[in-house]
């Protein structure tokens, strides 16, 4: 629980009361989540039907009121599977998540309420995926990172920032005549994505979550496309909130990497949130020992421990649901192998349960 929670005397205020969020408390609960400076664009109320409608699993969007007031909001998420379990989170397929209240009294009544709902639902664990620490006696798994950045005012200087061999795989690509393209659409993006998630060895979203994330938060979640001579290299998928940009779904095709088509992309989307006034560059999360982490730190970013902490109800242990388990590996060889139209079309029944 964050210390300016805990320097609030319990004697001073009233227990609130929690409840589901309900249709009508849409606009309120994205007015608190926007205004509370421990919020992030992965509490806004837009997951609910997007986790719905995507992935069809129950959601627990849990609200804490104080004199008609909202005090604290919770987004939870309930993962059903037979190969991978039953879960509660908050939130499954985001990097954040938690509890966010304005006081200790608010942030002990959603988390007793999430872990009442736990026991109730059997789940094996309810997920906590914090960027602090909250529950020193609870398991935690030490595998994620996140890498934050602050965007500074002038875009040569962001460009200069970035370390010598990295910015050269900049140039690189600026100099092959790389051009990135704002999309109304997910059409490109999802053609670069999915050829880079299946060289990975990783099952593919559905078209439908990420047509979903697009409508439900419109000019917050943008697609940028890099292209050369009209053909596709690579995108990404940013979400915005407040003064951060969070790229957070990408790839290229196999032609980017002659091109150092991902590195041109992640410095054009620098360099529009330069030119837009924005302050924070948010690479998201990693886990530790990937390709993914060095990349990152390549471009001068130092990594944050994430804290994704566990309440076990019929778990013994924190799951390991992750493509690092060794067990996994045999199906990440098979599943590089596999047609990439078959992967397309099995991959999103498989990374549904995964979170």
């Amino acid at each position: 629980m964050p210390s300016e929670l805990l320097a609030m005397p319990d004697r001073a205020l009233a227990a609130p009361t929690v409840r589901v969020l309900a249709d009508a408390d849409r606009a309120r609960w994205d007015a608190y989540v926007a205004a509370h400076p421990d919020a992030t664009f992965f509490h806004r109320a837009g997951w609910q039907r997007v986790i719905a409608q995507a992935f069809g699993h129950r959601t627990h969007f849990l609200l804490a009121e104080r004199d008609d007031r909202i005090v604290g909001v919770l987004p939870l998420a309930e993962i059903k599977s037979r190969l991978f379990g039953h879960s509660l989170g908050a939130l499954p397929f985001c990097a954040y998540g938690g509890i966010v209240a304005d006081d200790a009294v608010a942030y002990r009544a959603l988390d007793e309420a999430a872990q009442a709902l736990a026991t109730r639902l059997g789940v094996g664990a309810l997920e906590y995926r914090n960027q602090t620490a909250q529950h020193p006696d609870w398991p935690t798994k030490d595998l994620y990172v996140t890498f934050k950045k602050a965007i500074l005012p002038e875009v040569e200087a962001n460009l200069n920032a970035i370390p010598r061999k990295q910015r050269a795989m900049v140039r690189k690509g600026i100099k092959a005549g790389l051009v990135g393209e704002i999309d109304a659409g997910t059409e490109r993006f999802f053609h670069a994505y999915s050829a880079s998630v299946h060289r990975l060895g990783t099952p593919v979203f559905s078209r439908k979550y990420f047509r979903l994330l697009k409508d439900e938060f419109g000019d917050d979640c943008e697609v940028l496309t890099i292209v050369l001579d009209g053909d596709i290299i690579a995108s990404v998928m940013s979400f915005y909130f407040r003064d951060e940009v969070l790229p957070y779904y990408g790839g290229g095709v196999e032609a980017a990497r002659a091109v150092a088509g991902n590195d041109f992309m992640y410095w054009d989307l620098m360099r529009r949130a330069c030119e837009r006034g924005l302050r924070v560059f948010d690479f998201g999360r990693s886990k530790r020992g990937t390709g993914s982490f060095d990349f990152k730190k390549n471009w001068g970013f130092e990594p944050t421990p994430l804290y994704y902490e566990y309440f076990l109800v019929r778990d013994s242990a924190v799951p390991e649901i992750n493509p690092l388990n060794p067990k996994y590996r045999l199906f990440i060889q098979a599943w590089k192998k596999m047609p990439l139209a078959l992967a397309n079309a099995i991959g999103p029944h498989i990374v549904r349960n995964l979170g």
